[in-house]
């Protein structure tokens, strides 16, 4: 793991990166990104619907092949969610758009 990936473990997508405490809280519901630019990050989902969860994300991000593009990330039909707080799924990286 790089120096790069270290620092992207663990911490929540869009938290400052300066802020004093940009991990997880515990009384939120996070899906964990897996593969690409956001390796390692947590999306923070509390909230969502379920069909929000299912429709996956674009994520704007300067480390996708297009700097200020959006890295795209998905669920895997039926992998199971975990209900209530923590980390209740996974988001895979399915590619790039500018």
């Amino acid at each position: 793991m790089n120096g790069d990936e270290q620092l992207l473990t663990g911490r929540v997508y869009g938290a400052d990166h300066d802020a004093p405490n940009p991990g997880p809280l515990p009384h939120r519901t996070y899906a964990e990104l897996v593969g690409g630019p956001l390796d390692g990050l947590l999306l923070d989902i509390h909230g969502w619907r379920t069909e929000e969860v299912d429709d996956g994300v674009a994520l704007t991000t300067e480390l996708s092949r297009w700097p200020g593009g959006r890295a795209l990330y998905d669920p895997h039909p039926g992998e199971p969610r975990k209900p209530g707080p923590g980390v209740a799924c996974r988001f895979y990286y399915t590619g790039d758009t500018p």
